[in-house]
Order: C-alpha cells, then sequence, then structure tokens
C-alpha cells in the first residue's frame, strides 16, 4: 500500500525497505521534468527533510523525506531519463529507497483515497 504526504511525495513500504517517489498530480503539476537531484546513498534524513528536488520548464520544487530513513538506494535511470517521473511517477520514476525506516510516521501520512480527496481528485 502506498502512503502519500500533503508535500505530494509517496512512500511504499516492502520488506523494511521504503520506495519513494512524487505523486503523479506533482509530476502533472510541475509539467515536463528536465532535472532530477537525488540524495547520497547513506544519507540520513528526518521525516520531513528536503532530501532532494526536481526541476522542470514550469518550476522547481523540494523533495521531502515522507518518514524518517537512511538512503539505500536511489534511481540512477532519473539522471538521465528525468521524463520517467512524468511517465511513470509511482512506478520507475521512484526516486530513491530508505532503509532503517521509522515506520511510526505512517500515522502522519494519508491514503491514496485520502490524498486524491485532499488535492480535489
Amino acid at each position: 500500500m502506498k502512503y502519500y504526504a500533503e508535500s505530494h511525495e509517496w512512500v511504499e513500504i516492502v520488506d523494511g525497505i521504503a520506495t519513494v517517489g512524487i505523486s503523479e498530480f506533482a509530476a502533472e503539476e510541475l509539467g515536463d521534468l528536465t532535472y532530477v537531484e537525488m540524495p547520497a546513498v547513506g544519507a540520513v534524513f528526518a521525516a520531513g527533510a528536503v532530501f532532494g528536488s526536481v526541476e522542470s520548464v514550469k518550476a522547481a520544487s523540494d523533495i521531502y523525506a515522507p518518514l524518517a530513513g537512511k538512503v539505500c538506494e536511489v534511481n540512477d535511470a532519473l539522471t538521465t531519463a528525468p521524463e520517467l517521473l512524468n511517465d511513470a511517477a509511482e512506478g520507475d520514476g521512484w526516486i530513491c529507497r530508505f532503509s532503517d525506516v521509522d515506520q511510526s510516521g505512517l500515522s502522519r501520512l494519508m491514503s491514496r483515497e485520502d490524498y486524491l480527496k485532499s488535492i480535489g481528485k
């Protein structure tokens, strides 16, 4: 199950590893993405901390950690193909994965249904 933050990130935890990305809505609002700044593997972030950014022809936006954790992998494909975020923001366009995740923060995140209501969809 995916969980969503008010700041438009999503997280899905499988076997203790959290995959993180931006929502399809955020990718649509930003327009054609041209650059993704990703965190360094091994970096540790608190929930709500800025861990990267995305840039498009329209705007630049920070990306916030939906949960606390340690970056264990980044999606290298985004380095050469940032448009993956536009094509599959909640699939192959994931940004990074966290280990050592503090799952207690899930209670502050929204279900997909609640997220869609929050953005008026």
